[in-house]
């Protein structure tokens, strides 16, 4: 399956850039795999560059709204909509602000890391590493322990 991640900017802290570098090397083992970074000095020019930077790919955005997932769950998500055809998917992580309510409406779906509100950095970091996690889940590896 290809994975598109779309974050606004990049992780600055150390310790979340080597997170991030980590699992996305990780992560492209399973999946291929792009990474837009797009800029903006609002929530709405953020929101439109995500979803230009989506185009046509289903968009899941990461937001408190949306729905939860254990990591059994996401993978098996995950390998539902690759058997289902999508064949590519594009995940997103809003600025400060969030998404715009426009850019959640038009979403194909929404999901939430969990209730905790996470800096930005360690977001991203959640991000690869849940998308890495269940990976190795429906590969029948052991690196998820359950």
């Amino acid at each position: 399956m290809r994975l598109h991640l779309i974050t606004v900017g990049e992780p600055k802290l150390p310790y979340a850039r080597a997170g991030w570098d980590e699992y996305e090397k990780r992560l492209r083992r399973y999946h291929k795999l792009t990474v837009t970074r797009v800029a903006g000095k609002t929530q709405a020019l953020e929101s439109e560059a995500i979803r230009r930077a989506a185009g046509k790919t289903p968009l899941i955005l990461l937001d408190p709204r949306g729905q939860q997932f254990t990591s059994e769950g996401l993978a098996a998500y995950l390998d539902g909509q690759g058997v289902g055809g999508t064949g590519e998917l594009a995940f997103a992580i809003g600025g400060p602000e969030g998404h715009t309510d426009e850019l959640r409406a038009g979403a194909y779906a929404l999901w939430s890391l969990g209730t905790l509100t996470l800096p930005h950095d360690l977001a991203m970091v959640v991000l690869a590493e849940a998308l890495y996690r269940a990976a190795t889940i429906s590969a029948g590896e052991p690196y998820h322990r359950g």
